[in-house]
Order: structure tokens, then sequence, then C-alpha cells
């Protein structure tokens, strides 16, 4: 039996969980009453019942009946039914970037603006977020990526510490990558740009790679950068971060970054973990040949 609560912020993702959970064979409902959730519940205690995997949206635009939904939630709780709350969660920026592309107007924001609409949609829900059972943030995630993550949760059942980690190469004559949380340099390691063969390469390929790679300095700073790394994750977690973006930047973001950003995401990704990751690499493309790389 299992009974999720899918909600959180207008534009991270609700209608996307809710279609994965569907294709996974729960029982799905948007937008149920609030006093309704109770009952909803006691049908995966009724015995017999076919129903055994519901998953009910709840959002803001339950208007206010979602200042009663905690209320239910406890009534839940005393009836021992067992619940689990999926909280997606997404920065202001990304929000508002999502609804000006899709043209839409926040459910809170009425003619104003979609930044105080957000801001009060994050008041009334702090008490969920608070209940979260999964808390994902969204932010840096494709769809695909979400129902991936989702994936793992509800059909695979793998345990999930609520971070989503982001190895990411760049370019510091690009600037630095704005929402960065660890920001290491790697500038210091052998250049393949001063590689005739290599300087048209980039760091996905084994050629430019290897290069990279046989410096003693790239082998023991990987080695460092991975301990620290996988130290710092399961604090980040206890102290409720949601999003990790760790920058390896080069000159260009072309060689180097892309080649150091690549070996530690293979590091975390390739053991056992139960946290979401993945790499990206924001400058690889800008330069063709470009000096000083």
């Amino acid at each position: 039996m299992r009974f999720i609560i899918v909600t959180g912020m207008s534009g991270a993702g609700k209608s996307t969980a809710l279609k994965m959970l569907e294709d996974a064979g729960y029982f799905c409902v948007d937008n149920l009453p609030v006093q309704l959730v109770p009952k909803l519940g006691e049908l995966l205690i009724v015995p017999g019942t076919e129903i055994n995997k519901i998953a009910l949206g709840m959002d803001i635009r339950s208007g206010q009946g979602i200042d009663d939904l905690e209320q239910s939630l406890n009534e839940l709780d005393k009836m021992k039914i067992k619940y689990e709350v999926l909280f997606l969660e997404a920065s202001d920026e990304v929000l508002i970037k999502r609804y000006k592309e899709t043209r839409r107007s926040h459910p809170l924001a009425g003619g104003g603006r979609v930044d105080e609409g957000i801001r009060r949609e994050r008041g009334k829900l702090a008490f969920l977020k608070k209940r979260a059972d999964y808390l994902v943030d969204t932010s840096r995630m494709l769809t695909r990526e979400l129902r991936s993550e989702l994936h793992k949760i509800f059909v695979e059942n793998k345990d999930y510490k609520n971070i989503y980690i982001t190895v990411l190469s760049f370019g510091f004559k690009y600037g630095l990558p704005s929402d960065a949380d660890l920001v290491f340099d790697v500038r210091f390691l052998p250049n393949p740009y001063y590689i005739d063969n290599l300087r048209a390469k980039n760091g996905n390929d084994p050629e430019v790679r290897d290069y990279v790679m046989s410096s003693d300095t790239a082998r023991c700073f990987l080695e460092k950068l991975t301990d620290m790394v996988r130290f710092l994750i399961p604090n980040y977690v206890s102290e409720g971060k949601t999003q990790l973006v760790i920058a390896i930047g080069c000159t260009g973001g072309k060689h180097r970054s892309v080649t150091l950003a690549g070996a530690l995401y293979r590091e975390l990704a390739g053991e056992e973990q139960d946290y979401g990751i993945k790499i990206e690499h924001r400058d690889i493309e800008k330069d063709a040949v470009t000096k000083g790389n």
C-alpha cells in the first residue's frame, strides 16, 4: 500500500510527477477537495480493495482549502493511514522564467507580478515543505531527468537523500556560474590547447582525457576532490540543502574542466548512491579553437 501526496510550487513539475506515477500504475487524483483527503486514504485500508497505490496532487489551486490540509493530514495520522509527501521545489528565478516562457499567470498573482505570487505561495505551502518525505528541486532538471528520479523513488523504491547534484564544467573567460555552490579552478593542470593534435578536441575525447589525467597532479586532485564531495553530501543533506552545483572551471571550459568534471561525475555516479546526479558542460561548444584554453 502506498499513498503519495504530490505537491509543491506551481511550475515546479507536479503535472510531470503525476503523469509519471500514473504510467507506473498509481491511481492519480488531482486537486481533490481537501475535506475528502481522509476518505481517499480510507480506500487503501478497505479489505479486498484493488487500489493499493494512490497519488494525490495538491497545490495552491485548492484555494482556501490548502489551509485546512494540515488538519486533514493530522486525521490521516490519527487513523494510522501511512502517506508520503513529495514536495517539488524550484528557485524563484527558474519559476519566473518558466511562467514567462509559457505566458501563464501565477494563481496567486492576480493581475500583479509573478514574483509576488511566488512569495505568497511559498508562505502558504511552508507547512507542507516541512512535512515532506521527498524534497526534489527541479531548478536544473529536464523533464526526463525528473521522471527518472521519481521512478527511482516510487517504482524502484530506492532511498533518496533529497538532494540533486549537478557537476558543471565552465570557462572562466565566460564568467562564473551564478548558481554554483562549490567552484574549483583547474587551470593549474597541463593544458591540451598547446598540443596541436588536441587543440580542436574537447575533454570528452579520450585523447584529451588521457593527456590531462596522465598528470600525477590531476589524479591527486581528483582523489582529494572526490573524497571531499563525498564528505560534504551527507552534511548538506542534514542541513536541508536540496540542490548542489559543483562547478569546475578552466580558461575556456573546453579541455581541462570538461575532463575533471567528467571524472568526478563518473566517480560519484558509478557508486551505489541515493541522490540524483547529472553532468553539464556549459561552455564546451562556445569556441571551436580559443587561445589560452
